[in-house]
């Protein structure tokens, strides 16, 4: 039998969008797997990413990295938060899509 991690999400958090589809912010994939930026930069290994934060305004989760990269990574001077930011979007691919195949299952509990 497999184990299958358990995950909070917000209430108000979108519903994961199919693989493929644009990024809706449900913050599904942070949460059950560390992205190659948080496993090398936070030393994130499992369970949800440290720099996943809650847009309460839009009812989504962003990545911090890239909304407040000096809030996640101290080491780096604000000169280079730009640069930062567009090389972490180029890594991720974020404008390619959604990529996890993590399937969903709502418990009331």
């Amino acid at each position: 039998m497999a184990i299958h991690p358990v995950i909070k999400i917000h209430d108000l958090a979108p519903a994961k969008p199919p693989v493929g589809q644009p990024c809706n912010g449900c913050g599904i994939c942070c949460m059950v797997a560390p992205c190659p930026v948080s496993a090398l930069l936070l030393s994130h290994k499992e369970e949800a990413c440290p720099a996943l934060i809650w847009q309460a305004e839009t009812a989504v989760y962003r990545c911090g990295m890239l909304l407040t990269p000096g809030r996640f990574c101290a080491w780096l001077p604000a000169v280079f938060n730009r640069p930062f930011i567009f090389l972490v979007r180029r890594w991720l691919a974020l404008e390619i899509g959604c990529d996890s195949d993590a399937q969903v299952e709502i418990s009331e509990s």
